[in-house]
């Protein structure tokens, strides 16, 4: 199987799990069929497909033979992993605020265009915002060199995880992995229609960053009560909000 088709039967496979389990554990109704639901997702996820896939790949072929300094090769991979992923994360934190300030908002509006959220509304985003907040990953990589290609594929198949799990529609809490972890009700806030609650829980991986920079909306004191940036999103619109002008 080519490494395309088995990236894709990857993401497909997580992917159908994750809608056995909202059907099962559902947090709210869905009509999956709406236009701003699946329909407008699949064009999403080609387009994802389309400009970024070929590229990433490339890139994550190229990483492994760049050189590092002897000081990094010298710490052990796991210490290195392990900074990549709090330092590239910490990246990401401050690029999802910086996107909702008044002069970026355009390129992550459409991803708040959602107002049925469940696991494939990850994808929904535009060419800019998909580049931006891969620019933190970008300047951490040197953490990776001398690792070997299963790494980096790893490290994308945990990103897709990552996407798929945090705006799943289930019904699931657990305050002790919150505490650590960005899940699904947490990361449901930021994509409140409230705006003061979309102000917040910016966190990707960790919720530590909210909580160290006050950011932080507490899932046990909130309720949402609808998503969706409250902009109208017309279907002839879609196209100037997917390259975020």
């Amino acid at each position: 199987m080519s490494r395309f088709w088995l990236f894709w039967s990857l993401y497909v496979g997580i992917g159908l799990a994750c809608t056995v389990v909202e059907l099962v554990r559902p947090a709210r109704k869905l009509r999956y069929w709406r236009l701003d639901a699946l329909p407008l997702d699949l064009v999403a996820c080609a387009l994802f497909q389309l400009f970024f896939y070929g590229a990433a790949y490339r890139l994550i072929s190229y990483l492994p033979h760049l050189r590092g300094t002897q000081l990094l090769l010298d710490i052990p991979l796991p210490l290195r992993l392990v900074a990549y992923y709090l330092l590239g994360d910490l990246g990401a934190y401050w690029m999802h605020r910086l996107m909702h300030t008044r002069h970026i908002w355009r390129v992550h509006r459409f991803h708040h265009s959602v107002t049925q959220l469940w696991w494939l509304s990850g994808v929904r985003a535009t060419i800019p915002q998909q580049m931006l907040f891969n620019v933190p990953y970008i300047f951490v990589a040197p953490l990776l060199v001398g690792a070997q290609l299963p790494v980096f594929h790893g490290l994308m198949v945990a990103g897709i995880l990552t996407n798929h799990w945090m705006h799943m529609n289930v019904a699931w809490r657990s305050n002790w992995l919150e505490k650590l972890f960005v899940t699904p009700r947490y990361h449901q806030i930021h994509h409140s229609a409230d705006a003061e609650q979309h102000d917040g829980n910016y966190g990707t991986v960790f919720t530590l960053w909210d909580r160290l920079f006050g950011t932080y909306i507490d899932p046990d004191k909130t309720t949402v009560t609808a998503f969706g940036s409250r902009e109208p999103l017309r279907p002839l619109q879609v196209a100037r909000y997917v390259v975020g002008v």
